[in-house]
Formats: structure tokens, C-alpha cells, sequence
């Protein structure tokens, strides 16, 4: 009886401390001057960039105690930790904050009147390649483009004649190099501390197309070869832009990765920074999934959006932060007439089965968002499990061009917690809309499902559709506001107030 009575009543075990892999962090991204962290006692780098700091590192099963210091010394006097729905609660002692997860997350820390911290905890690799053998073609530490190029393309022609993928294995370093083309059955691997630098120099890099909004030439950094298949870039390495810097030579801005007619294409846990133009487009290819992504861009640089999905099918992208000036999740389509496709061949397509899932995002623009550009038609689009931390727009369907119909597009389980900025005049949860731009085209059966919204905004939620073109079939259901502990069952309770061209608008509980 008592060894019974011992066995119900007793302390839980704690749970083994999980283990920390720290990232190589190279010289050229400066240490910040705000804060220092460590994890599990270990020190993690903190790397200073423009708007915001950085932490990254992989956590194994286990617990994880994380503790931030301001570098000053100075108390701290208020906090948050976002995402709020993960209710972890912190503990301060004079400069630091001390606080506990037990899953890899992707997390954002504000403390005072100090920079965002961004903390990127992300899930222990587990696929490390060898960094030699059979099929395994190294870089070696100073390579050109073109020998680069030349190891991509030995490892691709191996993979086809062996029937699987020939693998690039990237070390840790930096590797200043212009544009690199994928081939089928590839593998690109950046291990931890590896990072693939865009030189900028108009040289060695081609001209894909003109942004003519920024008056600017665009190239693809990296991106595949068209009709290419099994393609795949993993490992814990970065992708870096170098937008700012790249720029100034001779205006040439950059995508960062673009697969284009490709098939059956991969990303797992890669870094992308910097980008001076829309720093991901998966463009009129199919059977795509994206993971563990996480996406840096500025806050003063313009269109840099994070990930566009444009005519594509049945794409993933799951366990994502995105955070920048612009739009850092969303989905378009467009036509041939477009500065985008002027130089690509074949017709435009549209798009379908695209799902964004598990996703954190902080921007000056809309968090996750539908459109600009309709030209095609879009459905099946669905947004899961999101995290608003800041931006001017949460939610967004923007038919802006096109005239072409975006329907059966989903939100589903998502938190707004904060609406700092204002775009186009919109500072709101929501903005469903339809402009007059080569055309006009209807929104069709929009649902917003178990939602908290912290904050409205500071604008009236929007619905507006045109004649020819109303929004129709929008469904609200479960959506608390504010600190409400029941769901809204009326449009005034979500300051949906700015209705137009619309059908029926259904609230429920």
C-alpha cells in the first residue's frame, strides 16, 4: 500500500535536457550589441542585423532553458514572448530573462525598448550527409561560379546515371558566387555555418527579367533548370542575398531561389537572407514542400517579399518564419504579358493545393495573403496554425490584377497579436478586396476559422468586391476579438464594418 501510494503521488521526473547544436556563425554577420543567450548553459551567438537580432541553433529531444541578457547590464523591466499561444512564461533576475521549451520553435523575444530577438530553434538534423564518398561531391574553399556550377552539375549527371540524387556537400564558410543552376536527381547540402553569398556582379550573373516597379534588372540567384525533377537543398546553411550591398554596383536586385518547371523539389531547413527582391518563387512547377524555412529580409528595403507561390501545385510549406517589409507568406498568378514571365517560356497556369502551415510572420505588409496578382485562377489555398506577430494586414485576399476568380481559400487556427503598420491605408485583422487592374475578378467561399485576434487594427475589417465581381461565400466562424471568451457572433463585434459588392457574410460561433 504505501509503495502504491508512493507511486501516485509522486514528482513527475523532469525531463533530460535536450541537446544544443550551435551554428558556426561567420565573421561577416556582426555579434549584436543588445543581447547574449545560452541554452542549457551553452552560449548561442546573437547576430546583429537591421530592425531586429538573430539566434540560431538545432535542439534535440528534451528541455531547453534559454536565457537573454542585455548586454548593458541594466534590469529588465517589461517582456513578451511570442508566440503568445505557446504560454511560456519567463522569469527576470536584473538583465535576464530565463524561460523553458521543450520543442524546437521558432520564437520572437522583445524585452524593453531593445530590437526584436528572433530565435530559431530548429528540430535536430538528423540527415546529415558524409562529407565524402560515393555519389558525395565536396566544394572545396574558394571556388568560383564556375567551378561551382561545374560540382553541381558532376553530382546531378551522377545522381541521373545512378538513380538517385548526387549530393553537393557544402562546408561551413563563405562562398561569394553568382548564379548557380540545378539539374535533376541533385542534392544541394549546406551544413551549419555554410553560406552561399550573391556577389552582385552583373559579370557573372544574367538578367531574368525587369522589375518595373523598381526600375531595376532582377536575377535569379539560384534556380532550376527548366523540366528538371527531384531536386532537393537541405542542412542548416544560409542562402544570403547580401541585398543592400549587392545593389549598389549596378542596380541588379535578386531572387534568392527560384524553381521553376520543376517537379518533385524540396527545401529543408535552410536559411534565407537578404533578398532585394521576392526572396522564394516556386513558379509553375508541381509536388513542392518546404520546411523548416526560415526567411530574414530587411525592414528598408522594399519588395522583398519571403515566399511567393506562383502557378503551382500541391505545394507545402510547413514550420516557417517569415519576417521582412514586405508580404513574407503568399500566393500569385499571372500572364504572359507580365515583366515577371517576359523571358520564360510556355503558358501560365493555374494554381492549386497550396498549403502554408505552421507559420510565424512579422512584416510591414500583410501576414499571409492572396494575390496581388489573379491573373489565373487560384483555389485550394489554404493558411494553418499562424502566428501574427506585427504586420499592417493579418489576413488577405488582394485581387489587385487579374480577372481571373481566387477561391475556396482558408485560414484556419490563427493568432493576431499584434497590427503595427498601415499599408494602403489598412490596418485591420482582415482585407478581402477586389481592384480594376488588367480586369476584374471575383472572391469565392473565404473561411476564417478559430481565430484570436489580440487586435483589431485601427481600420474597419474589410469585404469588398467589385459589381461584376462581388466577394461571395465568406464564412467567420469561431473568431474571439480581443480578451472575449466566447466567438464573436456579429460583424460590429469584428469591426467589419467596410462592406461592398458582397454576398452574404456568415458569423458563427
Amino acid at each position: 500500500m504505501f509503495l502504491l501510494a508512493s507511486l501516485l503521488f509522486a514528482t513527475p521526473a523532469q525531463a533530460a535536457p535536450a541537446a544544443v547544436d550551435v551554428y558556426p556563425v561567420p565573421s561577416i554577420y556582426p555579434a549584436s550589441p543588445d543581447y547574449t543567450l545560452s541554452v542549457n548553459g551553452t552560449p548561442v551567438p546573437v547576430q546583429d542585423y537591421p530592425g531586429y537580432d538573430i539566434a540560431q541553433f538545432a535542439l534535440g529531444d528534451g528541455e531547453a532553458t534559454i536565457a537573454i541578457t542585455k548586454v548593458n547590464n541594466t534590469n529588465i523591466g517589461a517582456y513578451r514572448i511570442s508566440p503568445r499561444k505557446l504560454g511560456i512564461a519567463g522569469t527576470v533576475s536584473g538583465p535576464t530573462l530565463t524561460f523553458t521549451v521543450r520543442d524546437d520553435a521558432y520564437l520572437i523575444v522583445k524585452i524593453d525598448g531593445r530590437p526584436d530577438l528572433v530565435i530559431a530553434a530548429d528540430p535536430a538534423e538528423t540527415n546529415r550527409p558524409a562529407s565524402s564518398g560515393a555519389g558525395v561531391f565536396p566544394v572545396g574553399p574558394a571556388p568560383t561560379t564556375a567551378s561551382f556550377q561545374q560540382t553541381l552539375n558532376d553530382a546531378a549527371a551522377w545522381g541521373s546515371a545512378n538513380s538517385r540524387q548526387g549530393i553537393v556537400y557544402v562546408p561551413a564558410g563563405v562562398y561569394p558566387v553568382g548564379n548557380l543552376y540545378l539539374r535533376s536527381d541533385l542534392a544541394l547540402y549546406l551544413a551549419p555555418g555554410a553560406v552561399l553569398r550573391f556577389t552582385g556582379n552583373r559579370s557573372e550573373n544574367d538578367v531574368h527579367w525587369r522589375k518595373e516597379s523598381q526600375q531595376r534588372d532582377i536575377t535569379w540567384f539560384i534556380s532550376t533548370r527548366y523540366s528538371s525533377k527531384n531536386i532537393s537543398i537541405y542542412g542548416r546553411g544560409i542562402i544570403d542575398g547580401n541585398g543592400k550591398a549587392a545593389l549598389a554596383p549596378g542596380n541588379l536586385g535578386v531572387n534568392l531561389l527560384t524553381p521553376i518547371y520543376t517537379t518533385n523539389f524540396a527545401v529543408d531547413g535552410i536559411t534565407f537572407r537578404e533578398s532585394s527582391s521576392w526572396a522564394i518563387m516556386p513558379t509553375r512547377s508541381s509536388n513542392m514542400t518546404f520546411r523548416n524555412l526560415k526567411i530574414f529580409n530587411r525592414f528598408d528595403m522594399g519588395e522583398n517579399d519571403g515566399i511567393d507561390v506562383m502557378e503551382s501545385t500541391n505545394v507545402t510549406v510547413r514550420h516557417a518564419i517569415g519576417v521582412g517589409l514586405d508580404d513574407p507568406f503568399s500566393t500569385k498568378t499571372w500572364d504572359t504579358t507580365v515583366d515577371l514571365f517576359a523571358k520564360v517560356p510556355g503558358e501560365p497556369r493555374p494554381q492549386s493545393g497550396v498549403l502554408f502551415d505552421d507559420l510565424v510572420t512579422f512584416t510591414y505588409c500583410y501576414g499571409v495573403k492572396v494575390g496581388q496578382g489573379v491573373f489565373q485562377t487560384q483555389e485550394d489555398i489554404t493558411f494553418r496554425n499562424v502566428t501574427v506577430y506585427d504586420a499592417a494586414v493579418a489576413l488577405g485576399v488582394h485581387h489587385k490584377y487579374g480577372a481571373a476568380p481566387a477561391r475556396r481559400i482558408r485560414f484556419e487556427n490563427i493568432d493576431v497579436e499584434k497590427l503595427s503598420f498601415s499599408n494602403d491605408s489598412n490596418r485591420t485583422w482582415l482585407a478581402l478586396w477586389t481592384g480594376e487592374t488588367h480586369g476584374v475578378g471575383p472572391i469565392q467561399d473565404v473561411v476564417v476559422s478559430n481565430a484570436r485576434l489580440h487586435t483589431l487594427g485601427t481600420t474597419p475589417a474589410r469585404v469588398n468586391g467589385k459589381p461584376s465581381a462581388p466577394v461571395t461565400g465568406v464564412v467567420l466562424r469561431q473568431i474571439y476579438a480581443g480578451a472575449a471568451t466566447t466567438p464573436a457572433t456579429t460583424l460590429a463585434e469584428l469591426n467589419l464594418t467596410n462592406i461592398s459588392d458582397s454576398g452574404p457574410i456568415t458569423v458563427t460561433g
